[in-house]
Formats: structure tokens, C-alpha cells, sequence
């Protein structure tokens, strides 16, 4: 059976980007020319659109304060993000103190947010520290270690020690729930043996 082709999100969104952010005010950002790289690196096509008002200019307003609207375009379909204009201290500026500068980083944020939308650091702006395959495959490691530091911790089940009568007496009085469920429920308790599991069998199978 072929195996499905992998969706621009799933490709994205499994890029590791902690090197390539840096930390103000307590947000964190991701670099917008490294993202527009990223995304053209294995999306040659990808565009990206910064929409103007009916004046022509790359922001719009309420009167009061402004904002950019931009899409970014992968394989036919467009994500767009709009974003405030705003100040250092990430505050809305009035409309009579906006200034080019302004307009131009909030072009470059609200961009990489929009490609963040098709999965690139995407986790970055849910407030994780890593994408999604990388907290799956640390979660599966830990889940590993706690399984090897369980069974470390088991004593190991011998026959004719203190605890031998207790597990053939269990063994004995639940016989129908056959030897693999037995030597699954022992084994919970101890580290068992060849020899435990082959005497569990021969209990298990006499008439």
C-alpha cells in the first residue's frame, strides 16, 4: 500500500525552530527572513501578498489606530493574517504617530504568522516549546523510561521463594483465564523467569 503524501502542514509544522527566535517583552518571535527561506526552500512556489488599502498604502485604519493584512500562498491555497500596528511595548499606535517603520515590522510579523499558519513554528504561537513530533517522540521516550525503571524496580520471581506458594495458589484459582494473561498479571508484581513462566504453563495446562 503507498504511503500518502505528506501535507504542506504536516512538512512545516515538523520544523524544530527554537534556534531561530528570539524573546521581547516576554513574546517570542521567529525570524521572517529565515521562515520566507524556509518556506521557498521546500516550497519554490510559495508567494506571498501584502494587501493595500484603496489608497495604495500597505496599512488600514479605522481612524484611530492600523493594522496590515498579508497572505502567504502554498501549493494553491492562502493563509492570511492580519496584525495590529504596534509599538515596543506591543500597544496599538495612534494613527497620527504611525510611521514606516512601524508598518514594516508589523509587515514582516504579520507575514510570518501567516506562514505559521501552514504549520512553520506554529507552536511557537500556541505557547509549546517544541513541534508536534518532537513532544510525541519525547513523550514515547519517557513513557520507555518509566516502563524500564518500573520493571528495575520489580523483584525477581524464583520458585520455592517466600512469595512462590501466593503465586501458584493465584495461578491455580483463575487457571481460565489461560497462561498469557497469568504471566502478563504475574509479571506486573515481578521479574519472572523461564523457569516461572514454564511452571505457570505446566498449572495452567494440567488436567
Amino acid at each position: 500500500m503507498a504511503q500518502s503524501k505528506k501535507t504542506v502542514f504536516d512538512t512545516l509544522n515538523a520544523i524544530n525552530v527554537n534556534d531561530r527566535t528570539e524573546t521581547k517583552n516576554n513574546l517570542t518571535y521567529l525570524s521572517w527572513a529565515w521562515a520566507w527561506q524556509t518556506v521557498k526552500e521546500n516550497y519554490p512556489n510559495a508567494t506571498y501578498t501584502i494587501y493595500e488599502n484603496e489608497g495604495g498604502m500597505f496599512y488600514h485604519s479605522d481612524g484611530k489606530s492600523a493594522w496590515v493584512k498579508t497572505g502567504v500562498t502554498i501549493d494553491g491555497i492562502e493563509h492570511i493574517e492580519y496584525l495590529p500596528v504596534m509599538d515596543f511595548r506591543n500597544a496599538s499606535i495612534q494613527i497620527d504617530k504611525i510611521n514606516s517603520t512601524d508598518v514594516n515590522k508589523s509587515i514582516q510579523r504579520s507575514l510570518t504568522k501567516a506562514i505559521a499558519r501552514h504549520g512553520l513554528g506554529l507552536y511557537v504561537y500556541a505557547g509549546e516549546d517544541l513541534p508536534q513530533n518532537e513532544v510525541v517522540a519525547l513523550a514515547e521516550e519517557k513513557a520507555k523510561a518509566e516502563k524500564e525503571r518500573k520493571a528495575a524496580a520489580l523483584l525477581t520471581l524464583k520458585k520455592g521463594d517466600k512469595n512462590w506458594d501466593n503465586i501458584i495458589n493465584y495461578v491455580k484459582a483463575n487457571k481460565s483465564q489461560g497462561v498469557d494473561k497469568l504471566i502478563t498479571m504475574v509479571g506486573k508484581k515481578y521479574k519472572i523467569t523461564a523457569t516461572v513462566i514454564r511452571e505457570i504453563t505446566e498449572i495452567v495446562n494440567a488436567k
